[in-house]
């Protein structure tokens, strides 16, 4: 049987694509990066990348978005969330979030990884999701999580005292 492999148990003419453990090793995903870009510009489509490359549909279609919008060049390097941030940038990132969400044209005092997500993402340009942003606050600024106290802004600690002692 053409397409499937001996003993694989598979029933339907469905195809799987098999999947590498490459994903830890740049330079493998650097090369077949440029192998797509190569096989974009010779007119190839994104299944036969997918194929070829074995790499998921999602990936291809990425590349290939990037392709068009920047060519070869912007399948060079990759992006890696998160990489990069030096010591400098992690200081303006404290220095920043310790002014607060409202200094950053939130309505609330209320600090989320979502918005520290946006601030980081205003001075650095890289777009980090909440584990990644979980991530520079623990280790990098060596934060932790916290909850507001729900404590009413008018309450007047002296009349809860005096009223405790009647």
């Amino acid at each position: 049987m053409a397409g499937k492999e001996a003993g694989s148990g598979e029933g339907s003419g469905t195809r799987k694509v098999k999947q590498r453990s490459v994903h830890r090793d740049r330079e493998a995903l650097r090369d077949r990066r440029l192998r797509a870009a190569e096989m974009f510009a010779a007119g190839r489509r994104q299944v036969d990348v997918t194929v070829e490359l074995e790499v998921f549909q999602q990936t291809a279609s990425r590349w290939y978005r990037q392709w068009i919008e920047g060519g070869r060049e912007a399948l060079e390097a990759p992006v890696v969330p998160g990489t990069g941030l030096d010591d400098t940038q992690i200081a303006a990132i404290r220095e920043e979030l310790l002014k607060g969400p409202r200094a950053h044209g939130f309505a609330t005092g209320v600090c989320t990884l979502g918005r520290v997500a946006i601030v980081i993402e205003r001075l650095t340009a890289v777009q980090y999701g909440p584990t990644q942003t979980w991530t520079i606050l623990r280790t990098r600024l060596g934060w932790s999580r916290q909850r507001p106290a729900r404590r009413a802004v008018e309450r007047d600690e002296d009349a809860i005292v005096a009223w405790r002692e009647r």
